[in-house]
């Protein structure tokens, strides 16, 4: 099974704007790949340009607004790549396409490390932190799973939430929370 590291994601659209998004990004024996569904924004930005950011945070809002239309973060230009890194990120890593392979539902993008640096120390997350990316990550799958396995999961990182969480943390939750209501309201309009 592939190591896979929560990250954020930066790709530049084709007016030069930044597209931000939370994606797991594969390590592999040469470099990383990215494996963004079709159709997507981070799809057409890395087959146009071959290039992206892997930006590192503790700021576990960019997650939940990455899925909760809430793109307007702070950027920065790139160093090494034609690109953006998040303003505030911990570290960053500019990457460049060497391979890509098409899939019905996931293509690969295999990509070589050009530039990586640090910003600030990574401190590691509390369980609050790490229960808002989990709950981003069945967010973003909220119409593949079942709604009895959304709300067993949701149940249980609740109770990191309530122990730890910061005024980031609750804010990002419940984002993701509105966008669990939404879903279902759209879900029980469309059968009635």
């Amino acid at each position: 099974m592939p190591f896979i590291r929560e990250s954020i994601i930066t790709t530049l659209r084709e007016d030069g704007s930044a597209h931000i998004v939370p994606m797991g990004v594969h390590e592999t024996a040469k470099g990383l790949m990215l494996a963004p569904f079709k159709p997507s924004t981070t799809l057409e930005n890395l087959q146009r340009n071959e290039t992206a950011t892997i930006n590192y945070t503790d700021d576990v809002r960019i997650y939940a607004g990455g899925l909760t239309n809430r793109h307007d973060w702070p950027t920065v230009a790139t160093e090494h790549i034609k690109g953006v890194r998040l303003l505030n990120s911990l570290a960053h890593t500019e990457v460049e396409v060497y391979l890509q392979e098409d899939d019905e539902v996931r293509p690969r993008f295999y990509c070589k490390i050009v530039h990586e640096e640090m910003h600030k120390p990574f401190h590691g997350y509390n369980r609050a932190q790490s229960a808002v990316i989990e709950l981003a990550i069945l967010v973003s799958r909220l119409h593949m799973l079942p709604a009895e396995k959304i709300d067993a999961e949701i149940e249980y990182l609740r109770i990191g939430m309530e122990k730890t969480a910061g005024d980031r943390e609750q804010e990002a939750w419940d984002w993701l929370m509105e966008k669990v209501a939404a879903f279902r309201n759209n879900n029980n309009e469309k059968q009635a």
